[in-house]
């Protein structure tokens, strides 16, 4: 029974990362998916839970073979370098920027749930989402809030699952879309198909569950929490698509409502507006301490009592993130656009701090010769990391194309161009990676022989 227990509260505690990546970003993605191409984009999210599973495994695997967290990690590797402030800088620039756009996201995300099933001003709701995100911040267990954060992410999981499941969808088409990958040919397919993998692999995540990780955990006990954790987090997600079907127009908020209410009844709102409630306040908590834990684990000690959870400047951190959000919702910020910005953010952050991940857990002194990554390890991890690339990218050509007012450049040839360039950066990368462990590698051995000698 006491072992039962552990197992549950291990997977609670791991729900963290699901309330993470489960945010408004996904609900909208996944929804859109949806309604435009049935269940042809399944696949897109299979793939998108098991990179996400990847990289969560080496960041957790890090954190307890290491002693460090991934911030700890990255910033070990430029001590007395000259760039190491300037690269520092840029992730967690990077990470805090994307954070907050996230938030913002996050909060009005909360709002349009409640709006679902209340008639309430929104003022109203953006206070009360504000002082509970706040109270939860607050509590001075990280390893509470984790748990908190997997009750929410169980409940929604329930509201999602019950509107899918209630649209009795075919489960033969429902195979066929998560197994049998499809292109579809068809404008915006191929970015809806990044931003899918986009919304789950997000860059902040990995920064928080390396840190919220008690390193007293085994691997095999990190590994399971972890898997079931992430891969209810991809069934969910996987839901909300099936749910987005029942959308015959252009896909609005409004235009879901409607099409939940003819297909189910008008309760069926109200469990989704639920669903979509839960995931922006989770995602609103989880942000914030994100910023923070990837702030202190760069820049200070973990022992500095004012970068403790309960002391002033992690507090400042996650307080000012959660602020932002709290003021795009007050001057009433259009939902999507704002999501869609949290989603390009991701796409040009992740790529580099998936770089920064496959070197530092192929470091074999911060994680003995023995723990580093296998070779069948790194191929995936590769992969995983060229398809961020390409996201990245994709990205970076939709903002210059937005900036001077032309149209975003598409079709597959652009895909297939780009997809190219990254292949060939990722090779380049593989081969920087060898040479980096064959160095690290020698250096431990003059080290042993010094030791040796003296």
């Amino acid at each position: 029974m006491n072992k039962l227990k552990a197992r549950i509260l291990n997977i609670l505690f791991w729900s963290v990362v699901s309330a993470a990546f489960i945010g408004p970003g996904t609900v909208t993605t996944c929804t859109k998916a949806g309604a435009v191409y049935q269940f042809d984009l399944l696949w897109a999210m299979v793939f998108s839970t098991f990179a996400c599973l990847l990289l969560q495994e080496a960041s957790a695997r890090l954190a307890i073979n290491s002693g460090l967290n991934l911030g700890q990690a990255i910033a070990a590797q430029f001590v007395g370098k000259s760039t190491r402030i300037l690269v520092l800088g840029m992730v967690v620039g990077a990470i805090i920027l994307g954070s907050a756009a996230y938030e913002t996201g996050n909060i009005v995300g909360s709002i349009i749930g409640l709006r679902l099933m209340f008639d309430i001003p929104n003022i109203y709701l953006i206070v009360a989402i504000g002082v509970l995100a706040y109270l939860a911040l607050s509590l001075k267990s990280i390893a509470l809030i984790a748990r908190i954060m997997g009750g929410i992410v169980f409940l929604m999981g329930i509201a999602f699952f019950t509107t899918a499941f209630q649209l009795a969808p075919s489960i033969p088409n429902i195979l066929i879309g998560s197994f049998v990958p499809s292109l579809p040919d068809t404008e915006g397919a191929g970015l809806l198909i990044l931003g899918l993998i986009g919304t789950t692999v997000v860059p902040y995540d990995l920064f928080l569950g390396s840190g919220v990780l008690d390193k007293k955990q085994t691997i095999s006990e990190m590994r399971f929490g972890l898997s079931v954790a992430v891969i209810l987090g991809g069934l969910i997600s996987m839901a909300i698509m099936v749910v987005g079907t029942v959308i015959t127009k252009e896909f609005t908020y409004e235009t879901l409502s409607q099409a939940l209410t003819q297909n189910i009844g008008p309760y069926a709102v109200y469990v989704f507006g639920f669903g979509m409630f839960a995931a922006g306040f989770s995602s609103a908590i989880t942000a914030p301490l994100a910023s923070a834990m990837t702030a202190r684990s760069l820049f200070f000690k973990m022992t500095d009592e004012k970068w403790k959870p309960t002391g002033r400047n992690f507090k400042l951190v996650y307080l000012g993130i959660l602020l932002v959000g709290l003021g795009f919702g007050f001057i009433n910020v259009e939902p999507i656009p704002a999501i869609i910005l949290a989603q390009a953010l991701n796409g040009l952050i992740l790529p580099f701090i998936s770089i920064f991940l496959i070197f530092v857990i192929n470091d074999p002194v911060l994680m003995g010769k023995e723990n580093t990554n296998t070779f069948f390890s790194n191929i995936l991890m590769s992969l995983v990391m060229w398809v961020t690339m390409i996201i990245g990218l994709m990205n970076i050509i939709k903002a210059f194309a937005k900036a001077f007012g032309k149209l975003m450049p598409h079709g597959i040839e652009l895909i297939l161009i780009i997809s190219f360039v990254t292949l060939i950066a990722s090779i380049g990368i593989l081969f920087a990676l060898y040479n980096y462990k064959q160095y690290r590698l020698a250096y431990i051995a003059v080290h042993i022989e010094s030791d040796k000698i003296s």
